[in-house]
C-alpha cells in the first residue's frame, strides 16, 4: 500500500501505511522470532519460510533464519510439510537466501505429497489435493499450490521484473544453476519480445544463452559460482552487468 502510494503521489498515505507495516513487522518478530537462535516459533518450514518471503525478517537474521530453514528441511529428508500459505513461500525462501540446491530437490521430489507426485502418477495440471485419490477438493486445474510455476521462472530461469521500470522494459537475471539437473530453459514472451533463460551443464562448464528483447536492457547478476570464472563470447567476463543491452548473449562458466 505504502508502495501505491507513493506511485500515485499520496505522501500521506504513504507515511501512513509504511509506519503501519513496520509496526505490524517489528510485532510479529516481538511475538514470534528467537533473535538468538534465528527461529520462528516452533521451527516448522512454514514458520520459517513465510517471513523469509515476506520480508519480515530483520537484515541481519536473515542468513541465520534460512540456514535454519535449509537445516530443517533437510531434517524432514526434503519432504514438504506446508500448507497453501507455505507452498507459496518455501522454494523462494530457500533460493532467495542461498539454498537453491535445496529448493530444487524439494521441487524435484517425486513422493507424496509434492509436485513430483503429481507427474509420476500421470497429472499435467496443477491439482487442487496432494491425495490424488481424494474424493472431494480434487480440482484438476487449480492454483492452491501453483507457485511452483512461477519457481521455475524466478528460482532457476532467474527471470523477474523491475518494479521501477515495470513490464520488463528493464530485466532482472538472476539465474541459478543448480545440481541434478544438466539443463533448463525459461522463455516469458514481455511486451517487448521473448525473454529466454537457458543453459546446460556439460561435464565442469555451463554454458548459459539469454535473450533480451529490442529496446529492453537487463541486470544480470551471477552467484554462487565458487572459484569458477565467467566467459562472454570467449572472453573472460564480469559476473554482474547493471545494464546489459538488447541482443543474444552466450556466457560460458568454468
Amino acid at each position: 500500500m505504502a508502495k501505491a502510494a507513493r506511485i500515485l503521489n499520496q505522501p500521506a498515505d504513504e507515511k501512513k501505511y509504511a509506519a503501519r507495516a513496520l509496526k505490524i513487522k517489528n510485532a510479529f518478530n516481538a511475538k514470534y522470532l528467537n533473535t538468538t537462535s534465528g527461529i520462528y516459533d516452533k521451527g516448522y518450514q512454514t514458520e520459517l519460510s513465510v517471513p523469509l518471503y515476506w520480508g519480515i525478517v530483520p537484515d541481519s537474521l536473515k542468513r541465520k533464519v534460512a540456514a535454519n530453514l535449509a537445516k530443517k528441511v533437510q531434517e524432514d529428508n526434503y519432504q514438504l510439510d506446508v500448507g497453501i500459505l507455505g507452498a507459496k513461500a518455501i522454494l523462494g525462501a530457500l533460493s532467495e537466501n542461498g539454498y537453491t540446491d535445496v529448493a530444487y530437490t524439494l521441487a524435484s521430489r517425486e513422493t507424496y505429497p509434492s509436485w513430483g507426485w503429481w507427474i509420476a502418477n500421470g497429472a499435467t495440471t496443477l491439482y487442487e489435493n496432494w491425495k490424488i485419490e481424494s474424493k472431494s477438493d480434487i480440482s484438476l486445474n487449480h492454483i492452491m499450490f501453483g507457485e511452483i510455476g512461477a519457481w521455475l521462472y524466478k528460482g532457476l530461469g532467474g527471470i523477474k521484473p523491475d518494479e521501477h521500470q515495470p513490464g520488463f522494459k528493464h530485466v532482472l537475471l538472476t539465474p541459478h544453476f543448480v545440481k541434478g539437473l544438466s539443463q533448463f530453459s525459461a522463455s516469458h514472451v514481455s511486451p517487448y519480445g521473448p525473454i529466454t533463460s537457458a543453459w546446460k551443464s556439460l561435464g565442469g562448464e555451463i554454458i548459459y544463452k539469454v535473450t533480451i528483447p529490442a529496446n529492453c536492457s537487463a541486470e544480470l547478476r551471477f552467484s554462487a559460482l565458487g572459484k569458477k570464472k565467467v566467459y562472454l563470447s570467449g572472453k573472460r567476463s564480469n559476473r554482474q552487468f547493471s545494464d546489459l543491452p538488447a541482443g543474444e548473449y552466450l556466457f560460458s562458466i568454468k
